[in-house]
């Protein structure tokens, strides 16, 4: 290909095409920011990076000692960690969610929705494979858990199901109402990350892990998203305040669009 047809379409390109490689770079670079604490995390971990080691260590002793002699805090913390946030709760929930868009005909929220989800799952679970780290061996244990520990598959799922549950049903909660909303949200988020290590079954780190994994997620998913409503040449929103996509408040959550000048067909 001659040099100059290799710098107009590297460098002089415009229109659709041109805006939406723009979009995705930015997109991409955004999610690989985002996976940066994540990423330095499990370094930190992978290593056993001595000043981790002693908060993990002390946080989990020093929990573990305030809940020992407390069966009616275990019983709650476990049922709180069991049932109220449990990975197969916030799993239902959100599938949940996800018939319900499809039968509002919004599709295209659907397929964010689960694919968020799945993909946080399917993640975690490659991760824990991947790191194989042990969880807490405590004296006179209050509860236990199978598999690895490194990141927590409550705290990252209770990350993704939640922000999705959050940017998903946002556009349907009063405006004076969200802030309550996104209170909720980060109180399960926060909650189901202290019921693990207060039952022991969890590091801080791996629960630190599990949020910032499921945030790198929510982040690469929302960003493809948002790209898609710019080309179809819907309005930019504000996630946070607005919710994905604000058009759910109407009778016509995707409305049909119109063809762009000189498309086919």
């Amino acid at each position: 290909m001659p040099q100059r047809t290799v710098r107009t379409l590297l460098f002089r390109r415009t229109g659709p095409d041109a805006a939406f490689g723009r979009r995705l770079v930015l997109s991409v670079t955004a999610t690989a920011v985002a996976a940066v604490p994540f990423a330095l995390a499990l370094v930190l971990v992978t290593s056993g990076w001595p000043p981790l080691h002693r908060l993990d260590l002390e946080a989990a002793e020093g929990m573990h000692r305030a809940v020992l002699d407390r069966p009616v805090v275990v019983r709650v913390l476990e049922f709180l960690t069991g049932v109220v946030w449990d990975p197969v709760t916030m799993r239902l929930a959100v599938a949940a969610l996800v018939v319900w868009l499809l039968t509002r005909r919004a599709w295209r929220l659907a397929a964010w929705a689960g694919v968020t989800a799945t993909a946080g799952g399917l993640t975690g679970l490659l991760v824990k494979s991947m790191v194989e780290r042990a969880r807490p061996h405590l004296p006179d244990p209050v509860s236990h858990a199978p598999g690895f520990s490194f990141p927590s598959g409550h705290a990252m799922t209770a990350t993704t199901s939640c922000a999705v549950l959050l940017l998903v049903l946002l556009p349907l909660v009063p405006s004076s109402r969200r802030f309550l909303a996104w209170v909720l949200a980060v109180t399960s988020v926060v909650g189901v990350g202290f019921t693990r290590v207060a039952l022991g079954v969890h590091w801080v780190s791996d629960v630190v892990g599990g949020w910032l994994l499921g945030l790198a997620v929510v982040t690469a998913t929302t960003l493809v998203f948002e790209t898609w409503r710019t080309d179809a040449g819907l309005r930019r929103t504000d996630p946070a305040d607005e919710g994905l996509e604000p058009e759910l408040r109407s009778s016509a959550p995707e409305p049909a669009l119109a063809p762009r000048r000189g498309s086919d067909g």
